[in-house]
C-alpha cells in the first residue's frame, strides 16, 4: 500500500512538474489581418484570450474587425438559437478581447504567443520574426501559420529555435476544427506542450507533425489535387467527371478541381513549386504545364472569376 502510495505521489509530482513547465497563453498577438489571421483572433478571443490583431494599416483592420463582426453573428445564431440576448453578449464579449494595432514591434513587449499569418514568403517572413525578435520578452512562444515553407527556416531567423513552433489552422477557421502542430527539431518540450495546450484551449483537435514539407494534410491532398489535374492533361477523363467520381466515389465534399478553384491555383503553384525545388526528382511534385498556364493568365479560381471552371 505504501508502495502504491509512493507511486501515485510520484505520478502526481511529475505530473504537476510537467504543467508547471507549460506556458500558459493568455496574451496572443496575431499577425496578418487576412482571412487565417482574423480568424485565428476571432476563435482566441471567443476563447477568452486577450488578442492584438496587427496588419500594416487601419483600413486592412477595420475590414478585418468588420469580418469577425460579421462571422460571429452567423455563428451565434446557431449558437444561441432564439437567445438574442445570449448571442449579443456574447459577440461583446468576444470584441471587447480583440484590439488591433499597426505597429507589431509596439504590441509584443507583453505578448505570450506570436501568431503570423501573412504572406507565404520566406524572406517576408524572416525579417517579421527577425525584427519582433529583439522586442518580445524571452519567454514569448513564436509560431507560424505557414502552410508550404518548412518552420525551420523561418526559426532561424530568430535566437529563440527553442521558443518556435508550428500551427498550421485552416480555412475558415471558426469551423475547422483541426490544427496542424509543427516542432522542430530546435522546438523544446515546453514549448511544444505550450502550443498543444493553446489548440485544445481554442476548441480545436490538435494533431502533432515533424517539420517535414506540407506537414499532413497538404502532403497528401496537394500531389492528389496534382494528379487529378495530370489525369485531365492526358485526356483520360474530364475535369467534370473527375470532380464527380471523387464526390459520389470517395465521398469527398468537393471534386480537385472544384477544390483546386477555391483554394486558388496560385497557392496551389506556389506549394508545389516550392517542394520541387526541395526535390526536384520526387514525381509527385512534378509542375502542371495547365496549371502553371492557368495562373500566368490570371485564372487563380473563384476570387478571379475563373479558373478551371468560370464563375459569374
Amino acid at each position: 500500500m505504501a508502495f502504491a502510495t509512493r507511486r501515485f505521489a510520484g505520478a502526481a509530482s511529475s505530473a504537476a512538474t510537467a504543467a508547471a513547465k507549460k506556458l500558459i497563453v493568455k496574451h496572443v498577438t496575431v499577425i496578418g489581418g487576412g482571412l487565417m489571421g482574423a480568424g485565428i483572433a476571432q476563435v482566441a478571443a471567443a476563447t477568452g484570450h486577450t488578442v492584438v490583431l496587427v496588419d500594416q494599416t487601419d483600413e486592412i483592420l477595420k475590414n478585418s474587425r468588420k469580418g469577425i463582426e460579421d462571422s460571429l453573428k452567423r455563428m451565434t445564431k446557431k449558437m444561441f438559437t432564439d437567445k438574442p440576448e445570449a448571442a449579443a453578449q456574447f459577440i461583446e464579449k468576444t470584441l471587447k478581447n480583440l484590439t488591433v494595432n499597426t505597429d507589431p514591434v509596439a504590441v509584443v513587449h507583453s505578448t505570450d504567443l506570436v501568431v503570423e499569418a501573412i504572406v507565404e514568403n520566406l524572406q517576408v517572413k524572416n525579417d517579421l520574426f527577425k525584427r519582433l525578435d529583439k522586442f518580445a520578452p524571452e519567454n514569448t512562444i513564436f509560431a507560424s501559420n505557414t502552410s508550404s515553407l518548412q518552420i525551420t527556416d523561418i526559426a532561424n531567423s530568430t535566437t529563440r529555435q527553442d521558443r518556435f513552433g508550428g500551427l498550421h489552422f485552416f480555412n475558415p477557421v471558426p469551423m475547422m476544427k483541426l490544427v496542424e502542430v509543427i516542432k522542430t527539431p530546435m522546438t523544446s518540450q515546453k514549448t511544444f506542450g505550450s502550443l498543444m495546450e493553446f489548440t485544445k484551449a481554442l476548441g480545436k483537435n490538435p494533431i502533432s507533425c515533424k517539420d517535414t514539407p506540407g506537414f499532413v494534410v497538404n502532403r497528401l491532398l496537394v500531389p492528389y489535387l496534382l494528379e487529378a489535374v495530370r489525369l485531365y492533361e492526358r485526356g483520360d477523363a474530364s475535369k467534370e467527371d473527375i470532380d464527380v467520381a471523387m464526390k459520389l466515389g470517395a465521398g469527398y465534399p468537393m471534386g480537385p478541381f472544384e477544390l483546386l478553384d477555391y483554394v486558388g491555383l496560385d497557392t496551389s503553384k506556389y506549394i508545389i513549386d516550392g517542394w520541387h525545388s526541395l526535390e526536384p526528382n520526387n514525381p509527385l511534385f512534378a509542375p502542371s504545364p495547365l496549371l502553371n498556364k492557368l495562373v500566368e493568365e490570371r485564372k487563380m479560381g473563384k476570387k478571379t472569376g475563373e479558373g478551371f471552371y468560370k464563375y459569374k
